[in-house]
């Protein structure tokens, strides 16, 4: 199967063999490997295979892709490393996030006080305008 690529990616580089990486579980369409940068000792990545920067251009089939290998890992990880919760980040552009621009899922094994911000507040919402961005969103769907 070809897959779009670029050759200036890191993940493409990866997933073409031209960057070394640990290496967790592979198929036509995914890979998955562990994150250099960890937040949390099991922290892994599960990308396309393709060059799709993000959410919005990855084909629906590709993006399910990403996240049975992400899945998968989880569970792995859930077994073998007994985390107290677990995170998955999937982050689209520079303000969410993202610091390579092709589409990735983070698979990220959490501790109680393990100082990783990316938990929130909940804080309740002003219903009028939750109801005005849903009738947004409804007429875009």
């Amino acid at each position: 199967m070809s897959h779009p690529t670029d050759a200036d990616c890191v993940f493409c580089k990866i997933v073409a063999g031209k960057l070394p990486c640990f290496k967790l579980l592979e198929d036509e369409s995914t890979l998955a490997f562990m994150d250099i940068n960890p937040v949390n000792p099991g922290h892994a990545l599960a990308v396309a295979k393709g060059h799709w920067p993000t959410v919005d251009v990855i084909p629906a089939d590709m993006l399910a892709a990403v996240a049975r290998t992400a899945q998968q890992v989880a569970k792995a990880a859930m077994k073998v490393l007994a985390p107290e919760g677990m995170n998955l980040v999937q982050a689209n552009g520079s303000a969410a996030g993202q610091s390579v621009p092709h589409l990735h899922i983070h698979v990220m094994p959490r501790r109680v006080g393990d100082d990783v911000s990316l938990n929130w507040t909940p804080a309740p919402g002003d219903m009028k305008a939750i109801e005005a961005v849903a009738d947004k969103l409804r007429a875009a769907l």
